[in-house]
């Protein structure tokens, strides 16, 4: 009889929580660069920076982050396996 072998892909839940950790980690990434994106683009008309659109901008984008953290975290909280130290990392 052959042996059995694991199987190739990860269980569903334990996929989730890692692209759900992903995104998060990238969340600072992708927020820094919208942060200084308004210092790639220069109004069409005129020489000066305009200001008021770049801190509207800023705001919106702030807003937008804490929406997609606070979208994020409840998702990461998550129990720990009975045999665990608590601190959630494997053994």
């Amino acid at each position: 009889m052959a042996k059995r072998r694991a199987p190739l892909f990860l269980k569903r839940k334990s996929y989730r929580l890692r692209r759900l950790r992903d995104a998060a980690r990238l969340l600072p990434l992708v927020g820094g660069f919208l942060v200084l994106l308004p210092i790639l683009w220069s109004p069409s008309g005129s020489s000066g920076a305009d200001t008021a659109w770049d801190g509207i901008y800023l705001f919106v984008v702030w807003f937008g982050l804490v929406l997609v953290a606070a979208a994020l975290a409840p998702g990461l909280v998550h129990d720990a396996p009975e045999g665990d130290g608590g601190d959630g990392e494997p053994r």
